[in-house]
């Protein structure tokens, strides 16, 4: 592993990928790095690389690399043991959505783990006597948690995509390890542990964990989890079966049952993953792929991307308010389109493609105004169909063969609903709160969602999630994605657009400052560091501008001139990417 020094820059001229993939693709020539700070430079390394949101997770992940796993081991084997050190997103107990590129078959698949509403669920479970949503229900009670598909998402992942190399044990072993050892109370789960203390407490199987009497664990203590230790063990001597069916899941369902919801182990025994084809679309000149449906992540993405594609963003430099005008203006059709036209593909039509025809985004860009935002009562949802033809967290893995992983999962909240199903250290999501608890209400994210994402038995529910692969004349350039909620979107595209249009370099384009406009709340959110002189020509051209926002951690890795280039995102702590 090789952290670039400025005399290394000229490796970050021009982008391609390993020899062993013959023609390496063009990319742009990036601008000279400004500062000083080692973190607004990428890590380098020649045989794989690891981008997560915690130093622990990349490094079992890195080692597996090293022992002949490919990179579907390695993400696999990241996914365990980031249940163990990034207990807050990092989950057995939720889902997500998976991104694999293999590079011998020229061929990307998408893993659709996410959560699916069990078969008591009904569509008016989260509304009130009043007729209202009832916020408490859908993100706090036991019938918050969706059916989780992490633990058979990333087993089927192995199972079809791993080298054969290395067994399902050997990927789970160093999570099992780390578990049943401890690990030391520092960095982002030191952070995090205080701020969930009301969270955690209320639930003694969850106080028996997290915490050292009547507080959580501080910093510098150690954070043992022996019975998620034993739930690790029984998956690798059983697979996947040992967690959806039989005592596992037997505690799961009572655990949910006894906090009100409505889970049963029928419901874990049949949840099954979905491969699905991934979204694909292209940005000057670049192609880009990342999730389809139940994500609008990758749908958006290219929307989004296909109406800027009309604007020299290059030409208003990076950080501008007219580049920043014109990604907000951008994005809220984008979110005004989400919530009418997406929802689980299984119960409802997705016009997928015309969500991301180009014709469609023509029309979009035309109602852009570059001198004036536009209030959100002004933007409503297209008519994509003319054109249809026929906490959380993020982590990106490169082998040396060029096979990629880009994976995104989590368990809603930071930790959750906060329960751990006794005698399994299994926290439980609150997913649930994804679907639209009626049309036109918002969730915890402040997402308007339609019927189309309406409550219903077995359905999985909308989500924000954007793995995403970037290719050039056909060869994988980067891969990125973050966690963020309503946020997640926005963050892919920022680092898209500062790597291709603004020609930064890896570690500055995740470390760019980032806004975020979801069209309703009519607010953009503005991230510390930008000029405060921008931000007034913003909020002068009609913008409400909230600044103070963080917007995701966008751990992302790049072939850079035959190398792999890794950035961890410097808005988390304890975040690192690594390679050799």
């Amino acid at each position: 592993m090789i952290r670039t020094g400025r005399l290394a820059l000229a490796l970050l001229l021009a982008a391609s990928v390993p020899a062993a993939a013959q023609t390496p693709p063009a990319a742009p020539e990036t601008a000279p790095i400004q500062a000083d700070d080692a973190r607004m430079l990428p890590v380098l390394a020649s045989h794989g690389m690891v981008s997560s949101q915690e130093a622990r997770a990349t490094r079992v992940g890195v080692e597996i690399l090293r022992r002949g796993g490919n990179a579907v081991d390695a993400a696999v084997a990241v996914g365990f043991a980031l249940a163990v050190t990034l207990p807050r997103a990092g989950n057995l107990g939720g889902g997500g959505f998976m991104l694999v590129h293999l590079a011998a078959r020229d061929e990307t698949v998408a893993i659709d783990y996410r959560e699916t509403a069990p078969a008591a669920a009904t569509e008016t479970m989260f509304l009130g006597p009043d007729g209202e949503p009832d916020r408490a229900a859908s993100t706090r009670t036991g019938k918050a948690v969706g059916v989780p598909g992490s633990v058979r998402g990333l087993a089927e992942a192995h199972r079809l995509y791993g080298s054969g190399r290395l067994s399902l044990a050997d990927l789970i072993a160093p999570a099992e390890r780390l578990a049943r050892e401890g690990i030391p109370v520092e960095s982002g789960l030191a952070d995090s542990l205080p701020r969930a203390q009301g969270l955690l407490g209320q639930w003694p199987s969850s106080r028996a964990i997290f915490f050292s009497g009547d507080r959580p664990l501080q910093r510098g203590e150690t954070l043992v989890q022996r019975d998620l230790a034993e739930t690790l063990r029984a998956i690798a001597e059983g697979g996947p079966d040992a967690f959806y069916r039989g005592p596992i899941a037997a505690r799961i369902a009572a655990a949910v049952r006894g906090a009100g919801g409505v889970m049963t182990e029928a419901d874990l025994t049949g949840y099954r993953p979905e491969i699905r084809e991934p979204v694909r679309g292209s940005y000057r000149g670049y192609g880009i792929v990342s999730m389809p449906p139940p994500s609008s992540g990758g749908i958006h993405l290219i929307e989004i991307l296909n109406v800027l594609e009309g604007f020299d963003l290059a030409g208003m430099g990076a950080g501008s308010a007219n580049a920043l005008h014109t990604l907000a203006e951008a994005m809220k059709p984008a979110y005004a389109d989400r919530a009418t036209w997406l929802g689980d593909p299984a119960r409802t039509r997705v016009p997928v493609k015309g969500l991301i025809a180009k014709p469609y985004a023509d029309t979009l860009r035309a109602a852009i105004d570059p001198e004036r935002a536009r209030p959100a009562a002004a933007v409503k949802a297209g008519d994509p169909l003319p054109f249809e033809h026929t906490e959380t967290t993020h982590f990106s893995v490169v082998d040396a063969e060029g096979n990629a992983v880009s994976n995104t999962y989590t368990l809603n909240f930071s930790y959750g609903i906060g329960l751990v199903a006794e005698g399994t250290g299994v926290l439980l999501n609150n997913e649930m709160d994804d679907f639209s608890a009626k049309p036109g209400a918002r969730n915890a994210y402040g997402l308007v969602g339609g019927a189309a994402n309406a409550v219903a038995p077995g359905a999985r529910p909308l989500s924000s999630m954007t793995p995403t692969f970037v290719f050039k004349d056909g060869r994988l350039l980067l891969v990125t994605g973050s966690p963020g909620g309503s946020r997640i979107i926005t963050t892919v595209l920022q680092v898209i657009v500062n790597v291709l249009d603004f020609r930064m370099n890896l570690a500055e384009a995740v470390a760019a400052p980032r806004i975020h406009h979801q069209w309703q709340p009519d607010v953009m959110l503005a991230e510390e560091g930008l000029s405060p002189d921008t931000l007034a020509i913003l909020r002068s051209r009609g913008h409400s501008v909230k600044v103070g926002a963080s917007s995701g951690s966008a751990n992302s890795v790049m072939w850079v001139d035959g190398l792999l280039a890794g950035a961890s995102d410097p808005r988390q702590r304890g975040t690192l990417a690594e390679g050799y």
